[in-house]
């Protein structure tokens, strides 16, 4: 009884492998039993609410990554704010901060956004999805500041940082998933992190059609059928039964992501 919380679905990768239809039965097939499908702009949103609609089992979120802020426009986020108040649409994200490449957008105009969106999803009543990486210590000053709009508490994606860091963000009420990365035999800090993380806040994921896990790693496009993989190896590192772990992460994520019914 898997889940993944985290998870594209609506790009072009999987024309390859049969499409995004045959990816959902392969991944049912394999235990899945719902999906969180993750918007990083506006077009990406949309598609992930249209595919919600046609399947019981998939969810999706809605927000503007912050790599992906230089196709931003004004007004796009009234749009965003419209499908937060679909049924389906689980969180305002993925959203947050990303100083990895030089080129990313501007810090300055990922703050804004970031601090934007993280009201957006207050006044939707709904949890955030945090994409961080490298600026955990910027990403957790703003959560601090903006602690009283995270009364949904949110998702800190693909978590990546200290095991020390832990206790910081799961006091602002935010949950921790993890991914292909976890299953790296040198992903040191993320398996420390992985056996650190409390057993409430704990969830699962594959950030397909990237990260793939072991021992698939390296096959492209990654699957939402790999997060059995995902679980497997969470389970071995955090010394507990996996099929314990499974219902652990599923109790989570129905919690994090209230409207997810009929589970």
């Amino acid at each position: 009884m898997f889940i993944d919380v985290h998870c594209h679905l609506t790009g072009g990768e999987y024309d390859g492998v049969g499409g995004t239809e045959a990816v959902l039965s392969r991944a049912r097939e394999a235990g899945v039993k719902a999906f969180v499908v993750s918007g990083f702009d506006l077009p990406s949103s949309l598609a992930a609410a249209e595919l919600a609609a046609r399947h019981r089992d998939v969810y999706f979120c809605a927000g503007y990554q912050p790599e992906e802020l230089k196709k931003y426009r004004e007004g796009d986020l009234d749009e965003i704010a419209a499908l937060a108040r679909e049924e389906k649409c689980v969180a305002v994200g993925e959203i947050g901060l990303d100083r990895h490449f030089p080129d990313n957008p501007p810090v300055e105009l990922q703050r804004e956004l970031f601090v934007r969106q993280i009201a957006l999803a207050d006044d939707a009543g709904l949890p955030i999805v945090v994409h961080s990486r490298d600026g955990a210590a910027e990403t957790l000053d703003i959560l601090r500041a903006n602690a009283a709009k995270l009364k949904r508490g949110g998702l800190m994606h693909c978590y990546s940082y200290s095991a020390e860091m832990t206790g910081a963000f799961a006091a602002l009420g935010m949950y921790f998933s993890f991914g292909g990365t976890s299953t790296f035999k040198n992903a040191k800090k993320v398996h420390e992190s992985a056996r650190a993380v409390p057993a409430d806040r704990i969830l699962s994921e594959t950030d397909s059609p990237y990260l793939t896990p072991v021992p698939c790693r390296g096959q492209f496009p990654n699957e939402p059928k790999n997060v059995g993989l995902v679980v497997r190896n969470l389970a071995e590192l955090r010394k507990e039964k996996e099929e314990a772990l499974e219902e652990q992460i599923f109790a989570n994520a129905k919690r994090l992501f209230f409207r997810l019914k009929d589970l």
